[in-house]
């Protein structure tokens, strides 16, 4: 029989359904592929009991011919969703230790669907990073290995490093993302699997610790599309706990799924062709222009000029949010408190940030409080704003002309662990290709399509209408057939 962990969520669900395989076999062996994969430093808590209840679950329900659509499928979620009774942190000291009361709307439809739990992934801290280097709880290393023997660690991406990592290295079928900025498309693009951020408000945000408020997103990253489309469904949908929840059906994405892209007009924003692009990533993507052609679909140009606003816009807007969200973390309710002998309220306070905050999420704080304080709130924040706007402006007027937009996903392959850490600046640019269409709300996703000349994965990125997540995968799906990417990393750990 096939290594049960070289299964995705479909082969899975269809696995279990026929009785090729039990669901406790599966979670057997995910279970010890997360055991063997702990060099890599991706989970933060490990819950096989979790796995286990479900997948025994799941094979009584196959008996009795009640199976669900997630049925012995175990899963990795991310450290933002709060789980019941099992620490969430947000890989931040600050909350080392909570362990919530109550249930994120996300995984409780993904475990009323019938999926279990494999555990808690790591990630950047408070979801502000792109190398998941900024975790309270030590970095993520990528599975991934360069070609040229010098056997560098690298970046898994970022925020969802710990994600991206579990899937690439098959600790995990499938497992839940965040996407701010771009945490979900970068790293699945830098480790060679699949993510999908969908429209703003198709995934409830309630449960989900909270980053920049206007921009988070939940979604999921899986090995191929189908497997995303499966998952997608499952978590999305309408939550009158979340002021921001779209009250809308959910549409059946898999069932929906096509290759053909017959009547499809593809466009080719020319901005996104930035200074310094290595030209193996603008290889890349003619290549993808090559294959959404095979396809059946229409290549037009189009332009979305304010597209270099972008970058400063999204580190205006959404380390403000951050400094007003993460404001509740304060040493009096719940988590981390420092209280120094004879300190009074307010230098509880300070203690308690100083030592529980790590350095990239107080200087978002900072920044974020700047650009709200009087005196630049009109000059920073208001300006920023308006930007978002006409950012999302271009995008309706590109949709004048075409069905999609085809890009990159990030502007290079993983770079090595400690690379870039040292200069934030050349972090944020990371987040270049995939800022724009979050400052938008719109959906889009990564899936590989390459390697590089130093055998890492490449992404490209599609870009959909507000609620097109279909069309989405459609054009990914198109672009996964073509590019028969089968390349994983080799088992060093």
């Amino acid at each position: 029989m096939t290594d049960l962990t070289d299964l995705g969520i479909a082969a899975i669900r269809d696995g279990v359904a026929a009785g090729t395989f039990s669901a406790r076999e599966v979670a057997d062996s995910f279970i010890a592929s997360v055991e063997q994969g702990r060099a890599l430093n991706a989970w933060l808590v490990e819950t096989p009991e979790h796995a286990i209840a479900a997948a025994e679950a799941a094979d009584r329900a196959r008996t009795q011919g009640e199976l669900l659509p997630l049925s012995g499928v175990p899963l990795g979620i991310k450290d933002l969703f709060a789980t019941k009774g099992v620490e969430t942190t947000a890989a931040s000291a600050i909350l080392k230790g909570f362990k919530p009361e109550y249930e994120s709307t996300i995984t409780s439809k993904l475990f009323g669907a019938g999926a279990g739990m494999l555990g808690k992934l790591n990630m950047d801290q408070f979801a502000m990073g792109s190398s998941n280097e900024t975790s309270a709880f030590g970095n993520v290393i990528s599975p991934w290995r360069r070609n040229d023997g010098g056997n560098a660690a690298l970046a898994p991406g970022g925020s969802s490093g710990g994600s991206s990592t579990a899937v690439a290295a098959r600790m995990a079928p499938g497992v839940t993302g965040t996407d701010t900025g771009g945490s979900i498309r970068q790293p699945a693009a830098f480790t060679g699997i699949s993510g999908i951020k969908p429209t703003y408000g198709r995934c409830s945000r309630w449960g989900v610790v909270a980053f920049a408020s206007s921009l988070d997103q939940a979604g999921p990253m899986a090995r191929d599309v189908r497997d995303c489309a499966i998952m997608l469904e499952a978590m999305s949908g309408f939550d009158p706990k979340d002021a921001t929840s779209l009250d809308l059906d959910v549409p059946q994405w898999e069932k929906g799924l096509s290759g053909d892209l017959k009547g499809k007009r593809i466009g080719i924003p020319k901005e996104y062709r930035v200074d310094n692009m290595p030209p193996e990533i603008e290889a890349l993507w003619q290549q993808g222009i090559q294959f959404v052609k095979d396809a059946g679909a229409e290549i037009v140009e189009v332009s979305l000029p304010h597209t270099k606003y972008a970058l400063p816009t999204y580190y205006i807007i959404a380390p403000a949010e951050a400094s007003s969200n993460l404001a509740r973390y304060d040493g009096v309710r719940y988590g981390l408190r420092d209280l120094p002998e004879g300190a009074n309220l307010q230098e509880m306070y300070a203690a308690t940030r100083a030592d529980g905050f790590g350095a990239e999420v107080k200087r978002r704080i900072m920044i974020g409080t700047y650009v709200l304080s009087a005196g630049f709130y009109d000059a920073y924040y208001t300006k920023a704003q308006k930007v978002r706007a006409l950012i999302a402006r271009d995008f309706d007027q590109a949709w004048e002309k075409c069905d999609l937009l085809l890009t990159p996903t990030a502007p290079s392959a993983a770079f090595a662990l400690g690379e870039k850490s040292a200069d934030p600046i050349a972090m944020y640019l990371n987040d270049v290709f995939t800022v724009p269409s979050s400052l938008a709300g719109l959906p889009a996703m990564s899936v590989p399509a390459g390697l590089d000349a130093q055998g890492l994965p490449l992404g490209l990125q599609i870009i959909g209408k507000a609620l097109d997540e279909q069309g989405v995968l459609n054009a990914s799906l198109a672009i996964e057939e073509r590019a028969g990417f089968t390349a994983r990393p080799g088992k060093w750990w």
